[in-house]
């Protein structure tokens, strides 16, 4: 980058320096102690703050008795933003952090509606002289058991975000077969690196869980969405384990060996899970669930290091399980 340009990139970065610290107090600031804070000269001081005067439309006032500088109280009472988008140093490594992020999270998904956007970021950096050009390769997440998210998501998040109705064909993998649903969108959840909608299906008149992947031929209706309070989503979804909705209504008891305690101790299997240490150092968590289909393939990945408690029900399926796996292997 030639001088010119990179003296204008660093003009740019003292004003929104000097900004920043006229917005953060109310008393005038002595144009020395600007000087310091912006590591420049007193020449310097008053150009910036004429450039902010001038062309920026900045409500600086001077302190005769101080020898100093503020914002001066506006007629609105609003406080003076600077125009356009200006970011700090630090603020620039977040948004192209979450850039790469999103990117590695779901490869694609939204590329084409934010290429500007990650256009704009990488312009910046290279103006900051910020090394971040390795963020896409230095972040890196590992998928497993991840499904591609469906053509149809942005359809679907767009009537989410604008409150609409949707109607789409929904492909069930329990049942294999295909219907056409007219939901009420209530949010998008990203859940063990797959997206589901959580919805209110106007069909059985409850809440459900679609997963993303499974939709297709989504269409977003006119009519407004029914608006279900966030308490009873997070009841219905959010209270039993897994991606399963429905409130809670059983306590899985499970003790882990010493050796798989020093893991699970640190593991968080449900927001409202219970556990604690035994006399022995075995482990022991308290989980509320509803359905223990996904309950149990999670209790299985432990192998013999885990063993179900309580309650008989659970212990029992998890019991026959375990002998259809030994009967595959004969």
């Amino acid at each position: 980058m030639g001088k010119r340009r990179r003296a204008i990139v660093d003009k740019f970065d003292r004003i929104y320096q000097l900004h920043q610290i006229f917005a953060g107090r109310r008393t005038p600031i002595p144009v020395q102690d600007l000087m310091e804070k912006l590591g420049c000269s007193k020449a310097t001081v008053y150009r910036l703050i004429d450039l902010m005067r001038d062309f920026l439309g900045a409500p600086i006032e001077s302190d005769p008795e101080l020898g100093g500088f503020r914002y001066a109280p506006t007629p609105n009472g609003r406080a003076y933003e600077l125009p356009g988008l200006w970011f700090t140093a630090q603020e620039l490594q977040a948004l192209i952090v979450f850039d790469r992020l999103l990117e590695n999270l779901e490869p694609g998904l939204l590329s084409r509606h934010l290429a500007p956007f990650s256009k704009r970021l990488n312009e910046l950096l290279h103006n900051k002289r910020l090394g971040l050009s390795e963020a896409a390769h230095r972040i890196h997440l590992v998928g497993i058991a991840t499904r591609p998210a469906s053509d149809w998501f942005r359809v679907l998040a767009s009537a989410t975000l604008q409150r609409h109705r949707l109607k789409f064909i929904y492909h069930s993998r329990s049942k294999d077969e295909k219907r056409e649903r007219l939901v009420s969108p209530q949010r998008l959840t990203r859940y063990r690196d797959n997206w589901y909608l959580d919805a209110w299906d106007h069909q059985r008149n409850d809440l459900r869980s679609f997963a993303v992947d499974r939709v297709t031929r989504a269409v977003e209706q006119s009519e407004t969405a029914e608006e279900i309070p966030s308490e009873r989503l997070d009841e219905h979804f959010a209270s039993s384990y897994g991606i399963f909705g429905g409130k809670a209504n059983k306590t899985a008891v499970l003790v882990f060996s010493r050796e798989r305690a020093r893991w699970v101790a640190d593991e968080r299997w449900h927001p409202k899970q219970v556990g604690q240490f035994l006399t022995d150092g075995r482990y022991e968590l308290r989980i509320p669930y509803r359905d223990a289909r996904e309950l149990i393939m999670d209790i299985l990945r432990h192998g013999a290091q885990v063993e179900v408690i309580a309650p008989e029900a659970l212990r029992e399926e998890v019991r026959q399980e375990l002998r259809r796996a030994l009967g595959v292997y004969g």
